[in-house]
């Protein structure tokens, strides 16, 4: 069982580092996505880890498949029985975000059974590199926007619920799925 720091640890709170881009293959950072991926199927809400979660000072968020399944165009899939891959985004920057805003249902596994209302950017862009050393640039929207918004905080030392409104404890039981984390 893989560890899943939470919000009084320190490292939370701190900006990640960037993983040097001669790194990204290194063995060592494949271990470290292995373990955030290992991490994320552990949780049966997870939609997607940042490293600081699981104590990795690394600019480095990995989205879960189950979290692309829900998109209708990813669904698809599922009739095939094919899995959707996890995407992996090292040194992710956020390069374009739109001007409409919405209010979202948001949770975090740093801040267990905590969920607030967060406001996010409809739409954005990311900017990253894959776990093989890509250049990856991808839009998004929905669930997928709201992920990408809320690892990129994680990387910067910010949680949910400095800007969540209407926080409130859920236990397990009664919580709403999906959540972003």
């Amino acid at each position: 069982m893989i560890t899943i720091l939470q919000k009084g640890a320190s490292i939370l709170r701190e900006v990640a580092h960037e993983v040097p881009l001669n790194d990204i293959r290194t063995p060592a950072i494949e271990k470290i996505v292995v373990r955030m991926k290992e991490a994320a199927i552990q949780e049966e809400d997870a939609v997607a880890i940042a490293a600081p979660q699981i104590g990795e000072q690394l600019r480095i968020f990995v989205v879960s498949g189950r979290a692309l399944d829900k998109d209708p165009e990813k669904a698809k899939n599922k009739k095939t029985g094919v899995k959707t891959e996890d995407l992996v985004f090292i040194n992710p920057e956020i390069v374009k975000r739109s001007r409409q805003k919405k209010v979202l249902q948001e949770g975090c596994l740093s801040v267990r059974w905590f969920y607030g209302e967060v406001k996010r950017h409809d739409k954005v862009t990311i900017r990253a590199y894959d776990e093989k050393g890509n250049k990856v640039v991808r839009g998004a929207s929905g669930l997928l926007a709201q992920i990408f918004q809320h690892e990129t905080d994680h990387l910067n030392g910010i949680l949910f619920i400095d800007t969540a409104h209407n926080l409130k404890e859920i236990p397990p039981e009664k919580h709403p799925k999906p959540t972003v984390h």
